[in-house]
């Protein structure tokens, strides 16, 4: 029996009752619990992480910025170790979305793939690397997971699936290397990443791809032992011609499947007008699956609109009455809802959602807010004002208005679109606006693990986005505290393209706020990750800037940091290790005497003069060299009254300098000149 849309989250006994109790409670997938409010309300203390990136010991401090040193020997990691099957089936379960409140929807059939899968399978066993093209709806991730399913004995390493949605190729090798590898608060460098990623042999998968080319190139041969399978759309740039890659392509289903799916989904057989219904609809939307996925939902709710008029007792009207004609015949034994139009099937987004329950609605709301990203089942609670809203994403899923990516779940292709045109964009900021401050609260809550919040980072940095561009009072302001709680979670989770992304946002909504403390927190830690990448010029530009507005703001903890950063700078622009760092030494040795001889005297260009041989026994003194004393000077002359005397050295020492007039001899860097054209000293003049 299909339930009705109040009837998600409640559970049906034996007898047929309806249980809303605490026994429901429990049958509901258990929540990612939010953390408790602090008592009293008194601030949490700040959470400090520390990280080895390449060579350097990076110290996360909410507070004044990243502190960043060298590390020291001690606290090198070693080799990463591999993670076995069972800890990579772990951690893909783990990475898999949220299992939604309420019944689960019906497992569907993979109809009229048999032939691309077998292809598929057939060149990743040939260790050939794919690329899936097919438009949105056509049922590449459906697709993928059959795939995933029959390789996973094929490679050393197993089956990986990877999101490329967003990502970069250096964020997918980074995510390569951690399914594989087990190195917790550590991130290695470009050369260290790419030699570690060169012995992986595995499957990997990689959804929503949106890059071709170089970048495709890049992420294809920094790992030759791996077999990719790329899922793209046709929107997505080619691979470059010299790719050795295979390109499969997916297509929609014909009409005979599209009837099978529908009739799957809908759990009974179809009427001869809703087969001629459906076949319009295969015509209109060229036979891509999730089109059919949302025309079962139609019909599902059209199916309870009728049973609930069915049952209904005679005389007592509902709310179907009231945009119905009441001109049928009194003859007819029941009342039957139409089917909707072509054109409402095509673009059923409003309509369904308008028999949707009150929370669903609002959290499509806050999904057209965010960009299409949708919050976390555990956050709707709070965001919505219902108890119950974490049902919501199931009754959204059941009618294919959602999709996963990733480790959650954004709006199906095109419902943004479609919503925003019946108005559920009305009040977007607010709501962002809203979303910005309660992710403020729990992504900077002490008790949240960074990995929690770099799971979410695309909800967080979407609100970022939405609040940043805003021009309403205090909009930059919740933006730049957004960034302020998010960017340390990010880092210490080790998803450093979101925290560059936090980083720019904030940074940006800060100079909109006036914010000048918080605009230069966000110039040093962009000069902190600019040094982690090896990006030397960025990282001098950005640490400059913060240093000289901390500087304006007297913030000495905060100058000292920024000054400490780019020292190192400078260490890497002159192509030596940093202080303290010497090869074979243990770190902050004293080094070794003579380390610091000029290269013109140790490569023979400046000879050093040889040492005397120590006298004899017994060997007359050697006499005492002569004395160089200099003869004394005579007197000056006196002047004329009224003559000028000649400027002298303004040192403050005892030892004199030579008159500017007439030097005594060279003297060794800049000379400044005096008033009248002379050249003197420049030591302390």
């Amino acid at each position: 029996m299909n339930r009705r849309p109040d009837e998600h989250g409640r559970r049906t006994t034996d007898d047929g009752a309806t249980d809303t109790g605490a026994e429901a409670s429990r049958a509901r997938a258990s929540r990612d619990d939010l953390p408790p409010l602090t008592a009293g309300g008194s601030p949490a203390p700040a959470r400090t992480a520390q990280l080895v990136s390449g060579d350097f010991l990076l110290t996360v401090n909410p507070v004044d910025g990243s502190e960043i040193e060298p590390c020291p020997p001690g606290r090198q990691p070693g080799t990463p170790g591999r993670r076995t099957a069972e800890q990579r089936a772990d951690r893909d379960r783990a990475a898999l979305p949220p299992a939604p409140a309420g019944p689960a929807a019906p497992d569907l059939p993979l109809l009229e793939r048999d032939e691309q899968h077998d292809r598929l399978v057939r060149l990743l066993t040939r260790g050939r690397s794919v690329r899936l093209t097919g438009p949105h709806g056509a049922g590449r991730s459906r697709l993928l997971d059959a795939v995933a399913a029959d390789c996973t004995g094929l490679a050393p390493d197993g089956v990986i699936r990877l999101s490329g949605h967003r990502r970069t190729p250096t964020e997918l090798l980074y995510e390569l290397f951690a399914a594989v590898h087990h190195a917790p608060d550590h991130r290695p460098d470009r050369a260290g990443l790419l030699a570690l990623v060169r012995d992986i042999g595995a499957v990997v998968l990689v959804d929503d791809l949106e890059f071709g080319g170089a970048a495709l190139d890049e992420l294809l041969d920094a790992a030759p032992e791996c077999a990719f399978l790329l899922a793209a759309t046709p929107a997505t740039p080619a691979p470059s011609s010299g790719a050795d890659i295979e390109e499969v392509f997916l297509t929609g289903l014909d009409r005979t499947a599209t009837l099978e799916l529908l009739e799957h989904a809908v759990g009974r057989d179809l009427t001869d007008e809703e087969a001629n219904w459906a076949g319009d609809l295969w015509f209109e939307s060229e036979g891509l699956p999730l089109r059919f996925v949302q025309a079962a939902a139609l019909l599902r709710q059209r199916d309870a609109q009728h049973e609930a008029l069915s049952s209904a007792p005679d005389g007592e009207d509902t709310e179907e009455d009231d945009d119905e004609d009441t001109d049928a015949s009194v003859f007819a034994d029941d009342r039957v809802t139409p089917l909707p139009g072509l054109g409402e099937a095509a673009a059923p987004a409003a309509l369904l959602a308008s028999r949707l329950s009150e929370a669903a609605r609002e959290t499509l709301r806050f999904a057209v807010a965010l960009g299409g990203e949708v919050p976390h089942q555990a956050h709707l609670p709070a965001l919505v004002g219902d108890t119950h809203a974490d049902a919501a994403v199931g009754e959204l899923l059941d009618c294919g208005l959602l999709t996963p990516v990733g480790p959650r779940y954004r709006l199906a292709a095109g419902i943004a679109e479609q919503l925003t045109e019946r108005g559920y964009a009305d009040g977007a900021l607010a709501r962002a606006h809203t979303a910005a401050q309660h992710y403020s609260w729990w992504a900077g809550h002490p008790s949240v693990a960074p990995e929690r919040v770099a799971a979410q980072a695309d909800a967080l940095l979407a609100a970022l986005t939405a609040l940043a561009a805003g021009q309403e009072a205090g909009h930059a302001s919740a933006a730049v505290l957004l960034a302020r709680s998010a960017a340390p979670a990010f880092s210490a989770g080790l998803h450093w393209g979101a925290w560059e992304r936090a980083l720019r946002g904030g940074q940006s909504a800060a100079r909109a706020a006036g914010e000048v403390a918080e605009e230069a927190y966000f110039h040093h830690e962009l000069g902190v990750l600019a040094l982690c990448a090896g990006n030397l010029d960025r990282a001098r530009a950005e640490l400059e800037a913060s240093i000289g507005m901390r500087g304006a703001l007297a913030d000495k903890r905060g100058t000292v940091a920024g000054r400490r950063a780019l020292a190192l700078v400078a260490d890497r622009e002159r192509g030596r290790p940093p202080r303290g760092r010497h090869p074979g030494d243990a770190f902050g040795a004293r080094p070794a005497p003579h380390d610091d001889v000029p290269a013109l005297l140790k490569g023979g260009g400046l000879t050093r003069p040889a040492a005397r041989p120590p006298p004899s026994p017994g060997a007359p003194p050697r006499p005492a060299p002569p004395s160089r004393a200099r003869p004394a000077r005579p007197a000056p002359a006196a002047r004329p009254r009224g003559t000028p005397s000649p400027p002298t050295c303004r040192r403050t020492t005892p030892t004199s300098c030579p008159p500017l007039t007439a030097p005594s001899r060279p003297v060794a860097g800049p000379r400044r000149t005096g008033a009248d054209g002379s050249r003197g000293c420049a030591a302390a003049c």
